[in-house]
């Protein structure tokens, strides 16, 4: 059994949510709803002394972080990063753009953190549009291998990055058609169903 500690909203959630049904691979979600602090409960600083989400339960192993989560589905069963060394450099450097530079100072404590001290002069929008433009339009000229897919024609872990992240940015009024590359690559990766069925509006407690 595959259990994934999860948000509905959460982009590191949706990455792996991405994966998971790329992979064609069944899983349990279990809600944890971060506006209500649920990722700082004792039982989840237990799974992810992080206190965040996404944790896997996988193998009867408990994983965290969500690009070392796809990168073991990729390690134990295939599919999420190409062949060879340099095109597997290239994928990880597109997903760690998103991963590890725009997500981290874009998340929700980040944001609400920095409307506190700077008492709603300057707001979570305000923050999250000037990172993600910044970022994005970065992200447009790294898109030198795009095919279908921000690799060629193979969904891999820079496509389970980018496609929550856009939904983000779309969230606080950004315009990604400016992107040329990346506004083509997000369309058609939205209707793969894997994808689709991993969207937030899919994966929203009832």
């Amino acid at each position: 059994m595959i259990t994934l500690y999860d948000y509905w909203r959460s982009s590191a959630a949706y990455r792996v949510r991405i994966a998971l049904h790329h992979l064609g691979l069944s899983y349990t979600a279990v809600a944890i709803d971060l506006t209500k602090d649920e990722q700082r409960s004792a039982a989840n600083l237990e799974r992810n002394p992080q206190g965040l989400v996404p944790s896997l339960d996988i193998d009867g192993l408990r994983l965290t972080q969500s690009l070392a989560i796809i990168e073991y589905l990729d390690e134990t069963r295939g599919g999420l990063l190409p062949q060879g060394a340099a095109a597997r450099a290239h994928v990880r450097a597109l997903s760690y753009a998103i991963a590890m530079e725009m997500a981290p100072i874009c998340n929700l404590s980040t944001r609400n953190h920095v409307a506190s001290l700077t008492e709603g002069r300057f707001t979570a929008e305000d923050w999250q549009r000037h990172y993600f433009t910044k970022g994005l339009a970065a992200f447009e000229v790294m898109l030198t291998q795009a095919g279908s897919c921000c690799f060629g024609d193979q969904v891999t872990m820079a496509d389970a990055c980018l496609v929550p992240q856009i939904y983000n940015a779309e969230r606080v009024g950004i315009d990604v058609t400016s992107w040329p590359t990346l506004a083509r690559v997000v369309a058609g990766l939205r209707e793969r169903p894997a994808i689709a069925k991993a969207h937030p509006d899919q994966s929203r407690p009832q």
